[in-house]
């Protein structure tokens, strides 16, 4: 008969599984501090020495890391996605920056749709609560929070998705994102106009998620990123366009006689 003897699990081998699960499912993220030990054994049920060897099989495995005289986090693994060649290859060519749109687009769009239909009223409470704070900051005019705040909304829909696969994979992208690496998002907050049509499109987002509407959020979010996409690309034209005229400008002016 295919049975075995039912082994007692360790304490610490709980307290481990518990752990991995968090990070697992974006609970803990990359960066954050857990508790210090008293507390946090305290919080788990368990000994100092258990949570000691739990502590120390995770750190094995590079999900935690201590740092000396500040405590333990969460390793920041995110990087570790990309070689340090790769981000510097996207980093220098336009090609990369807007497979990265085109990449979002379908896979948010996935996100949002599943989020329409799996994600918890809690999820949803978070995405509305992320969009008022947008509404906030956008009446304050910081580009930076705004850009922030941004990246927090559509990591919020990717957490709502319930896919864990989906929601590493995306927190890699978009620490890439924070970085500059694909282009420097506070830049669009900077423009006036661009601003209110990002705010008006995060709320149609909002509004059909609140709604639980699986194609209308999909849709939402796939014309939010064509939108960025254009912005960006009419953004670059303008450059170039810049820099030809400065060339002629600069021949104009030094022709005798000028």
């Amino acid at each position: 008969m295919p049975f075995r003897p039912v082994q007692p699990e360790k304490l610490s081998s709980a307290v481990t599984r518990q752990i991995e699960k968090l990070i697992l499912r974006g609970v803990l993220r990359p960066g954050e501090r857990l508790p210090a030990e008293r507390e946090l054994a305290d919080r788990l049920g368990v000994s100092r020495p258990s949570l000691r060897e739990a502590v120390a099989d995770l750190q094995a495995r590079g999900l935690i890391t201590s740092r000396a005289g500040a405590g333990i986090f969460v390793a920041d693994v995110l990087g570790s996605a990309f070689s340090d060649a790769l981000v510097k290859l996207f980093s220098t060519h336009d090609e990369a920056v807007f497979d990265y749109l085109g990449f979002r687009r379908d896979m948010e769009g996935l996100a949002a749709e599943r989020a329409a239909r799996l994600g918890s009223e809690t999820d949803l409470k978070v995405i509305g609560a992320l969009f008022e704070q947008m509404e906030a900051a956008h009446q304050k005019r910081n580009p930076a929070d705004e850009a922030q705040l941004d990246a927090d909304f559509h990591l919020a829909i990717i957490e709502a998705s319930h896919n864990v696969i989906m929601l590493h994979m995306m927190r890699s992208m978009y620490q890439l994102l924070r970085e500059g690496v694909f282009y420097n998002r506070q830049v669009m907050f900077k423009q006036r106009t661009t601003r209110s049509a990002l705010l008006d499109q995060h709320r149609v987002i909002n509004d059909a998620l609140q709604a639980r509407d699986p194609d209308a959020a999909r849709a939402a979010v796939e014309a939010h990123l064509d939108f960025v996409g254009k912005a960006l690309n009419d953004d670059r034209r303008a450059e170039r366009n810049e820099e030809i005229a400065r060339q002629r400008f600069e021949r104009v002016r030094r022709r005798p006689g000028t």
